[in-house]
């Protein structure tokens, strides 16, 4: 489970001129944070790991905490330590050859268990949940981005990125051209093969609907553990790799107004002890199976809506006829509903797509979610009902959370989730964000003073 000498000692051969290891964690609102240590001091950390705040896992976006459950200030703010996970020693490609990462896992620093709050803890027990049912999760993530300028506007906002080739700032999306790919193609490629460089298993790249966003795939993994890793790392590898090349990224959900937004989506398939896909239509249960499945994701939606949409701007996503889910259908190959069966030639492939997170949400938590309403549909038998044939984003579903103050009290009255990432968990995220969206209505915004000063 835990990084030997032997990996950091390869990665030294390899790449010899690196002075530092970025020892990272992903917190709870999935972003990578961590410290920075000269290269001589890794050997110490691999044996017991390196101290870190243990309540850094517990801060809300800003990097502030709100003390959730105690944990903060009530307890004195103790260090936990960070220790290496097997076979995530990776160079940093952007940093001119002197930098390397290491991702970490946080554990007690009395006993060395893993905290009950770290959100690769989390998946992993709802992995084993899974697992129990002797079915293994094989699973994929892709992650939508815009490409934007290194500067701001001047309310903030980001500046589209300008074309490499003529210099002219993007104003609408050409989805899938390859005329774009190739007009960004230096980037892109950087990007990928920054990507590769860091051992994260990127294939295909798209370009959007927005203008300069972009898709990057990954490639399946039979350890959702992993596919989550490469998720949270490759948001820091693509945004590193673009500012190196004189562009910037954001991952944010809704970061041009009237235009498309950035999703997370999950590719999800189970296969039996035998490697059998059991959504495989060839096999007498293998619909039905699929069916109860997603009936289970249908059923944990609301509770699960703020994990999936983790603040304000994500709930910006979810407008009609945007081909963002605001129902909770399914249907085949078709992209107005939440989960979708991508076509396929091969029934062995068979799998659903989850299509309902934001781009920024911790994708430990997000890949939890989907098993947690996968396992829960299959232990319960559930319906989906009909799969939806037309346009099923015409209208929002009112029975859905569709601000973010309405999914942290969907999650508040949870029932199901419970049993999966445990109510004290559930408990811990809704203080973290609430205290979150609290601070962010503090401020008063330049439209504010403008309708009603």
């Amino acid at each position: 489970m835990f990084a030997t000498e032997t990996e950091l000692d390869e990665l030294l051969q390899d790449h010899p001129f690196i002075e530092y290891i970025d020892a990272i964690v992903i917190d709870l609102c999935g972003r990578a944070i961590g410290k920075r240590l000269p290269v001589g001091h890794v050997a110490k950390m691999l044996k017991a790991g390196t101290p870190v705040c243990a309540a850094m896992q517990l801060v809300d976006v800003r990097g502030n905490t709100a003390d959730p459950m105690g944990f903060g200030f009530s307890d004195g703010d103790p260090d936990g330590m960070a220790r290496p996970i097997a076979g995530t020693f990776a160079p940093i490609p952007w940093s001119g050859g002197k930098g390397g990462q290491v991702l970490c896992q946080m554990t007690r620093a009395t006993n060395g268990e893993t905290f009950w709050y770290e959100p690769r803890k989390i998946l992993a027990d709802v992995t084993e949940m899974v697992r129990g049912l002797g079915l293994r999760p094989v699973v994929a993530l892709e992650l939508e981005f815009y490409l934007t300028d290194l500067g701001r506007a001047e309310d903030g906002g980001p500046i589209p990125a300008a074309s490499p080739v003529t210099g002219e700032r993007e104003s609408q999306g050409q989805v899938l051209s390859l005329a774009k790919l190739d007009e960004y193609g230096p980037i892109l490629n950087a990007l990928q093969e920054a990507c590769r460089a860091q051992g994260l298993p990127v294939s295909t790249v798209i370009c959007e609907y927005g203008p300069g966003q972009f898709e990057i795939n990954l490639e399946h993994q039979t350890d959702p553990l992993r596919a989550a890793d490469h998720a949270a790392l490759l948001r820091r590898a693509v945004q590193g790799a673009a500012r190196a090349q004189g562009f910037d990224v954001t991952f944010m959900s809704k970061p041009f107004p009237g235009l498309s937004g950035n999703g997370l989506h999950i590719h999800l398939s189970l296969l039996d002890d035998e490697g059998r896909n059991i959504f495989d239509p060839a096999w007498p249960e293998g619909e039905k199976l699929l069916g109860h499945a997603v009936g289970g994701l249908q059923a944990t939606l609301h509770e699960a809506m703020a994990i999936f949409a983790p603040n304000i701007n994500v709930y910006r996503r979810f407008k009609p006829d945007e081909f963002t889910p605001v129902t909770r259908d399914w249907g085949e190959n078709n992209r107005s509903v939440a989960f979708r069966l991508p076509p396929v030639t091969d029934g062995a492939a068979r799998r659903l797509e989850h299509r309902v997170a934001g781009a920024e949400a911790n994708p430990y938590l997000v890949t939890a979610a989907v098993l947690a309403g996968v396992h829960y549909g299959l232990t319960n038998r559930l319906d989906p009902g009909a799969k939806h044939t037309g346009n099923a984003g015409a209208a929002l579903d009112e029975t859905l959370p569709n601000t973010f103050w309405d999914a942290l009290a969907a999650l508040g009255r949870a029932e199901i989730l419970t049993d999966y990432f445990g109510e004290d968990y559930l408990d811990l995220y809704r203080q973290v964000k609430a205290a979150e969206l609290e601070a962010f209505m503090e401020t008063i915004s330049r439209q504010e003073y403008d309708w009603y000063l």
